[in-house]
């Protein structure tokens, strides 16, 4: 559905102030992620916007009533002005996703990706007189996205035994791809021991790389000798007062680079590879995006290097090629799969199991959540070893040692045969390690390999920091994503009554189960309310389409049916006030174009006689009301009526449904009826009707069943019928007479 404006309609003699449509935004949007903002006219002011918006753009922006274009000058060069010209001048919509921008002033300029929105918003009488912007901002994921295929690209270049420049060369253009501002070198350890080489240096100046190639290793000797020579990484922000620089500072100057930062690169061992260093040609410290780039790079290095003089290596060194091929076979399966896993739990259990028995016949994850250490998955090769868990004593020594790694974020390992008397942390064990799961600088969890035949090597020890260092990746993903999950859910609930109200004489009872994985907010609801007099207003509904305009409409609804409810005394007036809300948005014609800005609806006013309950319903396009009678029949509600939001004019009237004890009114969704099983077919309106009969015919004498349980046996019936996924929104409303 398309953002409408929230106007009463009949039910009010003027309507609302075009500017209350931008603080329901602002209100909608305030404590959400998503970056929201109200552009008005054509200068496209800024009227308002959440604190998201204003994060983005910077605290020293932090004002409105000024022109965007004013307010974030640097947007004009980037087009962003002209697509909001063109939304303005044309009435159309744009959106896009993965859209680059590069924000702030000159000299502070931060490269952020967005998924957005650009809607026109309209006045009463339907012409543009704004724009609202709606985006997310996707840089993190783009980032991950981009990382994550670079590495994957030179880890297969590194598989194949591509040549040593070539897998360097690549991984230098990708960083320098990923972090335009940066330049990068790579320079390789001599077989003396004492000096650098070149190795890749394609965006720095000849003369540079060949002044520097040969560098000696030493303390003081640049970054990278440096480096090299601490075996940790040395960061120069500013080359040109760096007393490390002193014997090449003329040299830097002339290759026009005022920052250098080096990691040393070492093999597993620890033995030194060379230096990774990214050059910056302003002085700069290195953030968080660097180091990352840097620690993830310096490690596919040290794997391309590694390699290469595994394959220049004799007879040996040809084996040590076989075991490496198969680590990184080992690694890039389990970090594909692992990958794959959209949620949390899923990633980290997923690791578990890949562990073994590849790695060790057993293997724990924990990690800590709402401020408590949880053991999540277990994997054992075979009973025995997981029966060792059992053993007195072995799960303290393991919560232990999680423990202690959980606060130092370091590996922990234990090996019997080296430890003071021989004795490990159970029987039968050869001995553990304990790798950090550590993201953004954050141990999170920990995962736990235990031996029990043979001790757990070095090499073995490196692929489990490997795998867990990428799997920790993508669980902070994946957590990332089950927040987007329960982000979605939490807007969905803040459209549905936080619960139903109790009246005297019903017994009511509702349900809502998102399609997919809940990522977007739908557009199906439900409200239950009172009104004058000892009534009551009911209604059920379905909005095309997903997503904020989804919520919004559906916002707009609600609120206009209980603001018309309590002005109308009449059921058919309360609908056609939702129905001219709905249509006085459009832009000046008499019907919407297309498919998307329609509305279904059931709406009741329920009465209590001393006897039995009064509902008069309207129905508005939407699944006809079933009411199954206390003697356990079914009757169909085909009242006609159609869609809202279509036509401008709406006359229909309402029907009346009496019911007495035990009688019940069922008011559900499309997404019921219409759920399909494996072949294709819908559930329908005949089902529904059955799953409101059983199980209750079976039993003598006649029961009456309560809303509940009604609302349980439809969801177990649609459950049985079309399986737990569903590709829309399923909601029911149900009430029995007392």
């Amino acid at each position: 559905m398309s953002l409408q404006s929230d106007r009463l309609g009949s039910a009010t003699a003027h309507p609302r102030p075009v500017a209350l449509r931008s603080e329901e935004y602002e209100d909608l949007f305030d404590q959400a992620p998503v970056i929201f903002a109200a552009l008005s006219g054509p200068g496209h002011v800024l009227e308002a916007a959440n604190p998201a918006f204003f994060e983005v753009f910077g605290d020293d922006r932090n004002r409105t009533g000024v022109p965007i274009g004013e307010l974030a000058p640097e947007l004009g060069p980037q087009g962003v002005l002209d697509r909001l010209d063109e939304v303005y001048r044309t009435g159309t919509a744009y959106r896009a996703r993965g859209g680059r921008l590069v924000l702030g002033a000159s000299g502070a300029e931060r490269e952020g990706f967005f998924d957005f929105t650009y809607e026109p918003r309209r006045d009463a009488v339907g012409q543009v007189d704004g724009v609202i912007v709606i985006a997310a901002e996707t840089t993190a994921y783009h980032h991950a996205q981009l990382l994550a295929a670079e590495q994957r690209i030179l880890l297969e270049q590194i598989a194949r035994d591509a040549p040593l420049p070539e897998i360097l060369s690549g991984m230098a253009r990708a960083i320098e791809e990923l972090a335009p501002e940066t330049i990068v070198s790579v320079l390789l350890a001599d077989p003396d021991g004492l000096h650098l080489r070149h190795g890749t240096g394609a965006s720095l100046p000849a003369f540079y790389n060949e002044a520097i190639d040969g560098v000696a290793i030493g303390d003081g000797v640049g970054s990278c000798g440096t480096a090299a020579y601490l075996r940790a990484p040395v960061i120069v922000t500013d080359i040109a007062t760096d007393p490390r620089w002193d014997g090449y500072r003329d040299l830097a100057r002339q290759a026009g680079v005022a920052a250098c930062w080096s990691t040393p690169i070492l093999d597993t061992d620890g033995e030194l590879l060379g230096t990774f260093a990214m050059y910056h040609r302003t002085p700069k410290a290195p953030e968080d995006k660097d180091l990352a780039l840097s620690a993830a790079f310096t490690r596919t290095a040290a794997l391309a290097i590694e390699r290469h003089r595994a394959v220049e290596e004799g007879h040996a060194a040809r084996e040590r090629e076989k075991a490496a091929r198969e680590d990184l076979a080992f690694v890039l399966d389990a970090s594909t799969a692992i990958t794959r896993e959209p949620h949390y739990f899923d990633c980290l259990q997923c690791m578990a199991r890949l562990t073994v028995p590849t790695l060790a016949p057993l293997c724990l994850v924990h990690v800590v959540e709402d401020g408590r250490t949880r053991r999540i998955a277990v994997a054992a090769a075979d009973r025995a070893a997981e029966d060792l868990l059992t053993t007195p004593g072995t799960r303290d020594k393991v919560d232990r040692a999680v423990a202690r790694v959980l606060a130092a974020g370091t590996t922990e390992t234990y090996d019997t045969d080296a430890a003071p008397g021989g004795s490990g942390p159970r029987p039968g064990a050869t001995g553990y390690v304990c790798v950090p799961l550590t993201t953004r600088g954050r141990t999170f969890g920990v995962l736990t390999l235990l031996a029990t035949d043979r001790p757990l090597d070095d090499h073995v020890i490196a692929l489990a920091e490997e795998l867990a260092r990428r799997a920790a990746s993508s669980a902070d993903n994946a957590h990332q994503f089950t927040d987007r999950v329960r982000l979605a859910r939490d807007l969905q609930a803040g459209l549905l009554p936080p619960e139903l109200p109790r009246i005297p004489g019903v017994d009511l009872a509702a349900s809502y189960h998102p399609a997919g994985e809940g990522l977007d907010v739908g557009g199906d609801f439900y409200d239950v309310f009172p009104l004058a007099d000892d009534r009551w207003a009911l209604m059920i509904g379905d909005v095309c389409g997903r997503g904020a305009r989804a919520a919004t409409t559906t916002g707009m609804v609600r609120h206009t049916a209980r603001a018309a409810a309590r002005l109308l005394n009449d059921p058919a007036a309360v609908v056609a006030a939702i129905n001219e809300a709905l249509t006085e948005s459009t832009p000046g014609q008499d019907y919407f174009v297309g498919a998307d800005y329609f509305v279904s609806l059931v709406y009741g006013e329920l009465r209590r006689t001393a006897s039995h309950l009064t509902v008069d319903l309207m129905r508005a396009g939407h699944v006809p009301p079933l009411v199954r009678r206390g003697d356990g029949t079914v009757e169909e509600l085909a009242h006609p009526g159609g869609l809202l939001g279509i036509d401008r004019e709406f006359n229909d009237a309402p029907c009346r449904v009496h019911l007495y004890p035990g009688d019940s009114l069922v008011l559900v969704t499309d997404g019921i009826t219409e759920a399909r099983s494996a072949d294709g077919e819908f559930f329908d309106d005949d089902r529904l009707a059955a799953a409101l009969v059983a199980p209750w015919t079976l039993a003598a004498p006649m029961s009456s069943p309560t809303s509940a349980e009604l609302i349980d046996a439809v969801t177990a019936a649609v459950t049985a019928f079309a399986g737990d996924s569903t590709p829309d929104d399923q909601a029911a409303l149900i009430l029995t007479a007392t």
